[in-house]
């Protein structure tokens, strides 16, 4: 689905939709789909040429199941965004393109989101955060108490990165580190 650009446009409303139907993304992430818009939106992404996923999990009005999928497939959407096994397993089975979402916070996150995708086999995968760096940056402009940085943390130069973005300290379970 990725041709031309490394970038996908992930909208929440009519006018980033817009806006992202207008710019170089060949690909749109519907972030908040409903069930009476699904139609026209999917329209007006193909007549520019893009291709549609929306994320059934925040979807209003539209079932979380296969029933739901049959119905977004039947509207036009090109894929299904979902954080749940059983949705990508349906929506390939409904012949649609896949993306399962994962939020990787820590170690064991990590493993149970090889068990997942071995077992829904996606077509893509997105993993979140895509960079905590600068989250840690953000929250330490904007809060005063001390930022704590943890999960997936294996070596001395995250341990370095996190505190000059900002953190106070990190948390991890690598015992090598603990006497640094």
């Amino acid at each position: 689905m990725l041709k031309d650009t490394k970038v996908i446009a992930a909208v929440r409303n009519e006018a980033e939709l817009k806006s992202a139907i207008s710019s170089k993304a060949e690909l749109i992430f519907d972030l908040s789909p409903n069930i009476i818009s699904l139609k026209e939106r999917a329209e007006s992404v193909h007549e520019s040429g893009k291709k549609l996923c929306i994320h059934l999990d925040l979807a209003e009005g539209i079932g979380k199941d296969r029933y739901g999928i049959e119905y977004a497939r039947t509207k036009g959407i090109d894929g299904i965004i979902s954080t749940r096994v059983n949705i990508i397993k349906a929506a390939r089975e409904a012949g649609l393109f896949t993306v399962q979402r994962f939020f990787i916070v820590d170690s064991h996150s990590l493993v149970t989101t090889v068990d997942a995708i071995r077992s829904s086999k996606p077509d893509m995968i997105e993993i979140m955060p895509g960079i905590i760096p600068k989250v840690i940056k953000d929250l330490r402009q904007n809060l005063t108490m001390p930022i704590i940085a943890g999960g997936l943390i294996d070596d001395i130069s995250e341990v370095e990165l996190a505190v000059k973005c900002g953190a106070a300290a990190v948390s991890t379970g690598k015992q090598q580190l603990w006497n640094m």
